[in-house]
């Protein structure tokens, strides 16, 4: 299972990261499934390749899913689609058609609509995004002890903040990256997602999917609130 760009690091593969990747697998039967949500959303000029267009070979062994949720900003709308071999596709609409029922008519005529018609509304979106990116990677990059990597994709965040394990704030130690999201809850009014929720204790999930000027309330709160554990 592949997600290019990522979520929660924002991280983005290029092409020849991608034919190592598929081309492993495909000399060991190893079936790809490519999420690519976040196909749209790339950054700094990067240009988007899926996975599956690179040999006729890795075409035959990949599963892509996708929707509108992300690019196209209709996360409530609840469309996503697959496309890959006519047998597996087969197989996942009979198992699928017994546990949901279809999404509504209006849902799906919209979500035609936006793909049709949406590439200028992505662009002005990825911009701002782009836009709101450099402010968070800045702000964060600016606070001590946390290690910041500049995402090149989606709009997430993911600092490590393993230096403020061990801190003790109003009596309470902050063992992890739960703890120290519950902290930035409580005192700082800002929400973030522990890390260990994706697998990495040592970082949290920031989203910058949010306006400007919630942004940067949220950066001077987080500044204020880790110097007070510094």
């Amino acid at each position: 299972l592949f997600n290019n760009p990522t979520n929660p690091s924002g991280v983005f593969y290029d092409e020849n990261e991608l034919l190592d990747i598929a081309n492993f697998c495909v000399e060991n039967n190893i079936i790809i499934i490519t999420d690519e949500i976040y196909e749209k959303l790339v950054y700094d000029g990067k240009q988007y390749i899926s996975i599956a267009s690179l040999s006729k070979d890795i075409y035959e062994n990949t599963i892509t899913i996708n929707g509108v949720s992300k690019s196209y900003a209709m996360t409530g709308w609840r469309i996503g689609y697959a496309a890959g071999p006519k047998d597996i596709i087969k197989a996942m609409g009979n198992l699928q058609g017994h546990i949901t029922s279809n999404p509504s008519s209006i849902s799906q005529y919209a979500s035609v609509e936006a793909l049709n018609t949406g590439d200028d509304s992505i662009n002005k979106m990825v911009k701002e995004f782009e836009k709101r990116r450099n402010f968070v990677y800045e702000n964060l990059s600016e606070i001590d002890e946390i290690e910041v990597f500049k995402p090149e994709g989606a709009f997430y965040i993911f600092p490590r903040i393993k230096n403020f394990f061990n801190r003790i704030y109003k009596g309470k130690k902050i063992k992890n990256s739960t703890d120290l999201c519950e902290y930035l809850l409580t005192e700082a009014k800002v929400a973030v997602v522990p890390g260990i929720a994706f697998g990495n204790d040592e970082h949290i999930r920031i989203s910058y999917a949010n306006s400007m000027e919630n942004l940067e309330k949220a950066m001077i709160r987080l500044k204020k609130y880790f110097q007070k554990l510094q």
